[in-house]
């Protein structure tokens, strides 16, 4: 232990003696420890919310999505792309197209998607989503989102017609394209958008009723690891012709993550200025130490040290304090964090959330940024007691103090 450290602790140790000092010290220890808490808290349970965001979201959607009208060679050139990339597990190509959905008595706008059953369920967990009836597309069957399914007013084994945005032109005129279907699935994915406008058709049914010319108008993707989907990203923008379009999951959701990751920033933000307010009690208790010991800070400029060291003991003496103030924090918040987790303290509604407990997750990330943070602004406060610390008079401070 260096020289400033060692006299840093037993200035802290030493501050017990005093009662109003003790007093100071324990309110700014508290103060570190529950702001430090609060923002583990926090932000552990929006990195849970997030995180459970965005499973849902990779639920019913792929990594990466290639977007554009594909006849038979244009499908196959972009197969002998794909298969040359090793990072992708599995694809699955589709026909997505926005259709109206007509019921006795009600209609509704919808996106309707035309996909490979056994394909799709490859690259998403679109399957797992099934709450009610089965995934039966066969013999114009359809699946619809749950949301969609309500406000359309029906259930399992219910008919509707599909209007077509398209028409056909004939001796009677421009005739609407319109198809019945039996509605033999409902899924929930968690994930309102989706759950309330999207609704699935077998690809062939696709083909025939939207354009029987072209075979797909989009590929899903899916990777052996989520965490490469922007460098595969790069590098099947480079292989693939510029007239199709790329889209990762993030960038399809884009307007959403930007949210999230607003909110957190503002979250942190909000939540770092406590832990300022806290710091200020620090700050505070190191002018009481300062005024206590400065007989003895005297006598240490008499013994040759420096201005600087003597700065540098209380900028130690404030970090000692707000360090145990921190890994104090750090363990309620932990204990708060595991109890959150474990039990229901506060159950949420299914309806609305579709999660019944509050979820929960730490990074390793956040942790750091917070020690950083506390530690910077306790630096920032100690700067000023520690100035005036500095600037003794060792022959005043050893006579009058």
């Amino acid at each position: 232990m260096s020289f400033e450290s060692e006299i840093a602790l037993r200035y802290v140790k030493n501050s017990r003696k005093s009662l109003f000092t003790s007093l100071t010290t324990l309110i700014a220890v508290s103060g570190i420890a529950i702001s430090v808490a609060a923002i583990l808290v926090t932000l552990g349970v929006i990195n849970g919310f997030q995180s459970e965001i965005k499973k849902k979201i990779l639920d019913s959607q792929s990594h990466i999505v290639i977007y554009g009208e594909m006849n038979k060679n244009e499908l196959s050139r972009l197969d002998t792309i794909l298969y040359s990339f090793k990072e992708i597990e599995a694809k699955s190509v589709f026909i997505i197209s926005q259709g109206i959905l007509i019921t006795q008595t009600r209609s509704l706008g919808t996106v309707i998607k035309g996909i490979e059953a056994e394909n799709e369920f490859k690259v998403t967990n679109i399957e797992k989503s099934l709450r009610y009836g089965k995934w039966d597309l066969k013999n114009q069957g359809i699946v619809l989102g749950e949301e969609l399914a309500k406000n359309l007013g029906v259930f399992i084994d219910d008919e509707l017609v599909l209007v077509s945005p398209k028409f056909d032109s004939g001796t009677l005129g421009i005739i609407p394209k319109m198809r019945k279907f039996k509605i033999k699935g409902i899924i929930n994915t968690g994930y309102y958008e989706y759950d309330s406008s999207f609704a699935f058709i077998d690809i062939n049914e696709a083909r025939s009723f939207f354009n029987p010319d072209i075979l797909s108008n989009g590929i899903s993707i899916k990777l052996k690891d989520i965490n490469l989907t922007q460098s595969i990203y790069f590098k099947l923008r480079k292989e693939i012709p510029f007239y199709f379009s790329i889209k990762t999951y993030s960038d399809i959701n884009k307007n959403l993550f930007s949210a999230l990751k607003l909110e957190k920033f503002v979250m942190t933000l909000i939540l770092s200025l406590i832990i300022l307010i806290a710091t200020f009690s620090i700050s505070s208790n190191l002018f009481m130490i300062t005024v206590q010991k400065t007989k003895e800070i005297g006598i240490l400029r008499a013994m040759g040290a420096s201005k600087n060291k003597i700065k540098k003991i209380f900028m130690i003496c404030g970090i000692y304090i707000s360090g145990i103030g921190i890994g104090i924090g750090m363990i309620i918040g932990f204990i708060i964090l595991e109890i959150v987790k474990r039990y229901k303290i506060l159950e949420l509604p299914s309806d609305i959330y579709y999660i019944t407990r509050v979820p929960v997750e730490v990074s390793t990330k956040d942790v750091l940024l917070i020690i950083t943070i506390s530690l910077v602004l306790t630096v920032i406060s100690s700067q000023i007691p520690a100035n005036k610390a500095s600037k003794v008079d060792p022959g005043d401070a050893i006579r009058y103090g």
